[in-house]
Parts: C-alpha cells; sequence; structure tokens
C-alpha cells in the first residue's frame, strides 16, 4: 500500500507555497500543486521534487474563481484518490494609502485572500467529513493581528482569515478536522520585493532574533500543524516571526 499523505498546496509555485511543497515532499507525502499563471515556474518546481523521488501532479486553477476551485479539488481526488491536508497559501497584496483605495482593489484582496480561502475549504470540506479526518491549514499574516499601516486592505483580509479558521475550527471538530492558521512575520519573498534594502533593514532590527525570516521557517510551522505533533492543536494561529510580533 502506498503511504504518506496527500496534501494540496494553494500557490504553491513560489514563496512560501514552494517551500511548504518542498517540506511535505521530504516527509514522502504526495504533493498537488496549485498555481495560478507562474506555469514555468510551477512545472520547475515539479520536476525538482520529482527528481527526488516524490509524487507530485500540478493543478492550474484560481482561487477566486468557484467553478475553477471544485474542479481543483475533483481533479485532485481523481488522481489521488483521497486528500488529507489542504495548506490554503494563496493570496495577493498591496500597499497604498487608504483614502487611494479603491473598490476594485479592495475586492481584489478580499477575493484571493478570503474568498479563495472559503471555496478551497468548502470545497474540501465533504471529503474530509465523510473521512473524519482532515487537516486545514490557512495562511494569515502578523499584520492581520496587529494591522499595518498603508496595508488597511490587506490587514484586514488577513484578519477575516483569522476569524474564518477560528469559527470553522469549532463547527468541523466534531468531524476529527483541524482547522489552524499561520501569520508569518517578515519574510525574504517576492511578495516583499517593493521594501528597499533600507525598510528591509529596520524591519531587522526591529526583530528581537535580528533576521528576516526565510519561507522555509514558515513552511516548518506549516508541517507542524498538519502533523500528528498538533492533533490536539484546533483553532490556534501559531506566528513565526522573529519576535517582531509579541
Amino acid at each position: 500500500m502506498e503511504r504518506g499523505r496527500t496534501v494540496l498546496i494553494t500557490g504553491a509555485s513560489r514563496g512560501i507555497g514552494a517551500a511548504c511543497a518542498r517540506r511535505f515532499a521530504a516527509a514522502g507525502d504526495r504533493v498537488a500543486l496549485n498555481y495560478c499563471r507562474a506555469e514555468e515556474r510551477a512545472l520547475a518546481l515539479a520536476e525538482e521534487l520529482r527528481a527526488a523521488g516524490a509524487r507530485v501532479e500540478l493543478f492550474q486553477a484560481d482561487v477566486g474563481d468557484t467553478a475553477q476551485v471544485e474542479r481543483m479539488v475533483d481533479n485532485v481526488l481523481d488522481k489521488f484518490c483521497q486528500l488529507d491536508i489542504l495548506v490554503c497559501n494563496a493570496g495577493v497584496a498591496k500597499q497604498q494609502l487608504f483614502t487611494d483605495i479603491s473598490d476594485r482593489d479592495w475586492r481584489e484582496l478580499f477575493n484571493v485572500n478570503v474568498d479563495g480561502t472559503f471555496r478551497c475549504c468548502r470545497a474540501v470540506l465533504p471529503h474530509f467529513i465523510h473521512r473524519k479526518a482532515g487537516r486545514i491549514i490557512t495562511m494569515s499574516s502578523m499584520w492581520g493581528l496587529t494591522g499595518a499601516s498603508c496595508e488597511v486592505a490587506y490587514s484586514a483580509s488577513k484578519a477575516a482569515v483569522i476569524g474564518l479558521t477560528r469559527a470553522l475550527a469549532k463547527e468541523v471538530g466534531p468531524s476529527g478536522i483541524t482547522v489552524n492558521c499561520v501569520a508569518p512575520g517578515v519574510i525574504d519573498t517576492e511578495m516583499n520585493g517593493n521594501l528597499t534594502p533600507e525598510d528591509l533593514e529596520v524591519l531587522r532590527q526591529e526583530t528581537p532574533l535580528e533576521t528576516i525570516g526565510r519561507p522555509e521557517d514558515v513552511a516548518e510551522s506549516v508541517f507542524f500543524l498538519a502533523s500528528e505533533a498538533a492533533s490536539f492543536m484546533t483553532g490556534q494561529v501559531l506566528s513565526p516571526n522573529g519576535g517582531i510580533l509579541i
């Protein structure tokens, strides 16, 4: 019998999502890599993981579209026959003054960050509930915990993810499903590529551990919450942030 779990990771072509894929693959888990537009990166990551002996499949879908999410989950189940873990990593960010936020900007962030998480959770839950088992890990941000100037829409969307996580954990706990959240601090990813070296140095100095986080640091938190070691944890927010938010 084939061992290992099956994990679906959204937004897995780069950054934190790619680091999560590498971590689960290294543990012998089967990995369903979701991407939206970065096909070349997704293909390269899949080839890398397969070369290391992992079973990996690619699934293109925009989490901002209900039909695409439902089709993706159906395809994952057709390919792997089961699904054990969902990592809702896909997200977008934007920095701007509050007075400059348009209705379109606001809806874009909520459609991906919040509604995308909602759609993915809703799509996998019938399978999880039927099996009386499952792990869901959502992705927020330290700004979802404390808020950030010039990132009101992003902060609000990430705070909503935390609320969704806590409420859903109460609802599906009786079905043996855990729902937890990871809220990273400042991480060296392309999403923070708009920050200048000077900005990053200030943030590094403000962090008690005096370092900027790596995607692998976040992946370890995600992997822990998906593991048996976290079987008695649900509705929790784990924030790998180097101490910048305490």
